[in-house]
């Protein structure tokens, strides 16, 4: 017979257990855990056992388990957790990728009925179709003013029709007329709303990020940076090619306006003299080009047609 322990006993062996992952684990999800029954986290458990580890208990002495591991340990880090400890919260400590652990806890989300004075997490709409209720139950659908007909002596439903709002609270009449369609609306499961990696706290939305996502972030960011540099004339690594080119941009303004010159200046001085030059660049440019590809195309049909047979070849001639 197992000998049954006090709650000052339970409460030692859970403050040694939390800090026995504390130390072992740097990675863990916030997940809140409204509606999910003790069946269902268990089989949260089973799927995550092998480098997961769900704990779940009372958020004070969680926080006063986390405080005195960093008195003794020096480690400040955990703290970051103890503000996110609101409300029907536990801890998933993981050794595996984030986002496959949030993944896999996403799996076990269980279909539930919608019971009076719930808060709707989604909207719910009733679907168009045969009820298979007798016309007796159409009170139900008058009082929720959904449309319907009487078919082969059953309730049809003519139009899909959103009987609750997101947000809005389950009421009897809804609630009864769900129940006896047999439809379950919500779904309920272990929500990760926070994430802890080393000592950083962030939204889960940032696990769902890709490379291209980082990296036109990150050319976003260094566009406003030279875009501000450019602004307040303050150089930085952002701005110093556009500085650069708007300074050799002032340079050639200025040798074009004057007696000074340099050998690319001379250039564009000439264009300014003879504009006409701008034409003929271009023009000359695109012939040879057209030239050569002419030409090519020639020889290819040189090298095509076979050479013609001599009459002497023939074993004849004309003036024999």
């Amino acid at each position: 017979m197992a000998i049954k322990r006090t709650k000052a006993e339970k409460k030692v062996a859970y403050d040694k257990k939390l800090c026995q992952l504390l130390d072992e684990y740097t990675k863990v999800l916030i997940a809140v855990a409204d509606n999910v029954g003790s069946n269902q986290l268990q089989e949260i458990r089973k799927g995550l056992r092998g480098d997961s580890i769900v704990l779940m208990g009372k958020n004070t002495l969680i926080r006063r388990c986390i405080k005195v591991h960093a008195d003794n340990t020096g480690n400040k880090d955990f703290l970051e957790l103890m503000p996110l400890l609101v409300g029907n919260v536990g801890l998933i400590f993981t050794k595996g990728d984030l986002k496959e652990v949030r993944e896999e806890v996403a799996k076990y989300k269980v279909g539930a009925p919608a019971r009076v004075g719930l808060v709707a997490p989604v909207d719910v709409v009733v679907p168009p179709g045969n009820t298979g209720l007798d016309p007796s139950q159409t009170s139900f659908f008058q009082v929720l003013n959904i449309p319907t007909k009487i078919n082969k002596g059953t309730v049809e439903i003519i139009t899909p029709v959103e009987l609750i709002k997101k947000g809005d609270k389950v009421g009897s009449s809804e609630s009864a007329l769900l129940a006896k369609l047999g439809i379950r609306p919500f779904s309920y499961g272990l929500v990760i709303t926070n994430v802890y990696d080393s000592g950083s706290v962030f939204s889960p939305e940032v696990l769902d990020l890709t490379e291209e996502d980082l990296m036109e972030k990150f050319a976003s960011g260094v566009s406003m940076v030279a875009s501000v540099s450019l602004a307040i004339s303050y150089p930085t690594i952002a701005a110093a090619p556009h500085m650069f080119l708007n300074g050799y941009k002032n340079v050639l303004a200025v040798a074009v306006e004057t007696e000074y010159s340099y050998p690319h200046a001379d250039k564009i001085k000439e264009y300014l003299k003879d504009p006409s030059k701008f034409a003929v660049a271009a023009p000359v440019a695109a012939a040879d080009s057209g030239a050569a590809a002419v030409a090519a195309s020639k020889e290819e049909e040189k090298k095509e047609e076979p050479e013609e047979e001599s009459d002497g070849d023939l074993g004849m001639s004309l003036f024999d």
